[in-house]
């Protein structure tokens, strides 16, 4: 999620566990100890895959972060001792707050689309269960509005009710957010088997902004895949359009270490173009149908023709800032509560791929 949530979430949990002792100031420290595991952000990478891929990793390790909690939890607890005895720290609570505000950053990470290496160092594909989009303002909201009226207010009975409904709501709102994931792909695996579509692979995600209108991406046997888009109100079937995966172009470089990483990364949801003499790798996931935010360049055709790995480089055009365009936005929005005229999924592929898609089914 954005840095704002984190700071907002980790105010709120350490208000709730340590404002009794440490009054306003809990606000700004669970804030700052929330932001620690984003510091990997500083280490710099030779190119852009190795700095998506290693994001989210060693420092969202739950391992990691909870011996950090517990070193930091004894440090405090010695300075307590030994220099405010008066103010009634323990070990145990100590420990509680720092875990809940470490720990919870990763896990709420993982409740979006991006990947989190939860269990870092074990190389599992990272976790992405894509319940909300990385900036949600019905999740944010409230916990701002409660650490904003604690610390305007103190730390209060009336505070602390205010800060617990308000991480009650946040933690439900992700379950929310699951469940509208699973509705979408039931909606669109129904809509597939009505056509008589057989896929091997699929999986929604929410688009900008809200948790009630997703994007659906499903993989054929043939090497296509349909993408399309359900909201929890359409009466409807889902409008979809068929693309191609272009897996024979990427039979050159398949062997490449940053290629295999970028596959573990996504969990292959990746699509592979030929623009020019450029061989273009883009991650299906996250962005809009034809819009999506982090393409990569990662082979050029040498004198033979043939495809040669290259140290990967951004995509002009790609981007996180691809997603703000406010005439995609409204339509998005609009799309939440009425079908009809459906997205231009098609138009949005020829703009920004540049490609005609296969019409939809």
């Amino acid at each position: 999620m954005d840095s704002i949530t984190q700071a907002v979430l980790g105010a709120a949990l350490q208000g709730a566990v340590l404002g009794r002792i440490q009054g306003r100031r809990a606000l700004l420290y669970g804030a700052a100890l929330a932001t620690v595991p984003d510091l990997d952000v500083v280490i710099r990478y030779a190119d852009p895959v190795s700095q998506m891929t290693y994001h989210r990793g060693f420092s969202h390790s739950i391992f990691v972060l909870t011996g950090l909690a517990l070193l930091l939890a004894g440090l405090v607890n010695w300075l307590g001792r030994t220099r405010w005895p008066h103010k009634g720290y323990t070990l145990p609570r100590l420990f509680l707050a720092f875990w809940l505000v470490l720990v919870t950053h990763p896990i709420l990470d993982a409740f979006t689309v991006y990947g989190t290496q939860l269990f870092w160092p074990l190389q599992s594909t990272p976790l992405s269960w894509a319940a909300v989009f990385i900036i949600d303002p019905l999740y944010t909201v409230p916990l701002l509005a409660a650490v904003l009226y604690t610390a305007l207010k103190g730390v209060n009975a009336k505070a602390l009710r205010f800060i617990s409904l308000a991480l009650l709501f946040s933690t439900a709102y992700l379950g929310f957010g699951l469940a509208g994931r699973m509705a979408a792909e039931q909606r669109f695996q129904a809509a597939l088997d009505q056509q008589g579509v057989a896929v091997t692979h699929l999986r929604a995600v929410p688009m900008a902004f809200n948790s009630l209108v997703w994007r659906v991406l499903a993989k054929t046997p043939d090497g296509d895949y349909y993408e399309g888009i359900s909201s929890m109100f359409d009466r409807e079937p889902p409008e979809m359009q068929r693309l191609p995966l272009n897996l024979d172009v990427a039979e050159g470089i398949k062997a490449a270490p940053l290629l295999q990483r970028l596959r573990w990364f996504t969990d292959d949801w990746l699509r592979y173009d030929r623009i020019g003499d450029a061989l273009v790798v883009t991650d299906l996931r996250m962005g809009i149908p034809g819009n999506y935010t982090f393409r990569f360049n990662m082979a050029h055709r040498d004198s033979q023709g043939h495809w040669v790995a290259v140290t990967p480089s951004r995509w002009v055009g790609a981007g996180a800032g691809s997603m703000f365009d406010s005439h995609d936005l409204a339509l998005i929005w609009r799309r939440i509560l009425d079908q009809q005229p459906p997205l231009p999924l098609a138009v949005w592929t020829t703009r920004y791929l540049g490609l005609a898609p296969e019409p939809g089914r």
